[in-house]
Order: structure tokens, then sequence, then C-alpha cells
């Protein structure tokens, strides 16, 4: 793999009441920042090859907002996503055998990828290990002969 984009699923309704978390639905303000997010991860190079994407409601809208950025790339629902360690992602998008992957999934597991990941670029690094917020991605690729990651976009619906 060469480039591994991590995103988050957009801002869901609030937890709790009569919904299970698993089936929580998208709020407003996450339908609405979700295309934003996706257009500025393919402005700043992501091309995911597929997308591999939690079962969790919030993930499969995340990705129905999204996937007119990233036209024609197939998306591959995995259930065990769902509050996946970083490990778990990590394995899943290793096991497609594909130069481009995109992993929509959850906090904590999403984030701890990214903020392992994290440690070349300072200032972004700085600002992706501190938070991953409700539809943030990072953008991360690495050079065939190198075998660390660099983090080469951080975008939230706030920032570019």
């Amino acid at each position: 793999m060469r480039q591994l984009i991590l995103v988050r699923h957009a801002k869901a309704v609030p937890a709790g009441g009569q919904i299970d978390d698993f089936d929580r639905p998208l709020a407003d303000q996450g339908r609405s920042e979700a295309p934003t997010v996706a257009r500025k991860l393919a402005a700043a190079g992501a091309a995911p090859q597929l997308a591999l994407v939690s079962t969790a409601r919030r993930c499969r809208e995340t990705w129905a907002a999204m996937q007119d950025a990233f036209p024609g790339v197939e998306a591959k629902f995995i259930e065990d996503f769902y509050d996946a360690p970083a490990e778990a992602l990590l394995e899943g998008a290793g096991a497609a055998g594909l130069e481009r992957v995109l992993v929509l999934a959850h906090n904590p597991g999403l984030h701890e990828l990214a903020a392992r990941f994290a440690h070349r670029n300072a200032p972004l690094d700085q600002q992706l290990r501190a938070k991953l917020p409700p539809a943030g991605a990072a953008l991360f690729e690495r050079a065939e002969d190198i075998a660390s990651w660099k983090l080469t976009a951080y975008v939230t619906p706030e920032r570019s």
C-alpha cells in the first residue's frame, strides 16, 4: 500500500434515546460536511482504489455522501470495522492488496492509527494527533522503498 486515507464518519445524531448506537444516522450537519471533506481530500491527492467502510449506519451514510468525489471507487462494507481497534483497521486495509485504500470507520481506533503514523510533518501531525473530529480525514503516503508513512493532508470540515 502506498496511499492510506483514514476517514472518520461525519457527525451523527446524538447517542442515547431510542436508537441503538450502530443504527445512528447522520445529523444534517454530517450530511453537508461529508461531501465537502471528500472534495478537499480529492483535491489533496486522495485517489482510493477501494473504500473499506464500517457497516454502522453513520459510516454507510458518510460514504454515500462522499462517493461522488471518488467516481468509480468500489466500497466494501466491513462488519468488523465497527468500533475496531487500530490494528484491525490496518490489517483490513493491508489485506485489500491494493496501492490506495480508504478506510471509513470510528474513533478511537481510527484516531489511534492516524496518530501512530503522524510523525514527519510536525505542525500537521500535532493537529491530527490532538484530534480526529467527525468527518475528519488524514491522507498518508509512502514511497515504495520507505517503510514509514508521511501525513500529506489533514482535512476537517473547518480546515483545508
